[in-house]
């Protein structure tokens, strides 16, 4: 599948993990920076938006020295996340 990427995501850094909602219409991508550093970033996808996935928050600036401290800290701001990941 291919989609549009976030303006609030940079080019550079690479997502590792994309977790969505059984319905498609929320999404949270897990990234790493080039610098080492992790972060997270949650998407909506609404039909007026003809599908394209639109950030909801300003999660992406916030920065993690682990991958399992990311998804800790997104589990805990995106109360829907938790439960599809297993905490």
């Amino acid at each position: 599948m291919i989609s549009t990427m976030s303006s609030r995501l940079d080019k550079s850094w690479r997502v590792l993990a994309s977790h969505q909602t059984f319905e498609a219409d929320r999404c949270v991508d897990v990234f790493k920076r080039p610098e080492g550093t992790f972060g997270f970033e949650e998407f909506r996808r609404d039909p007026e938006d003809m599908g394209a996935w639109t950030p909801v928050s300003y999660f992406s600036g916030w920065e993690y020295p682990t991958k399992e401290e990311t998804i800790d800290a997104a589990c805990e701001a995106v109360p829907w996340l938790g439960p599809l990941v297993g905490r």
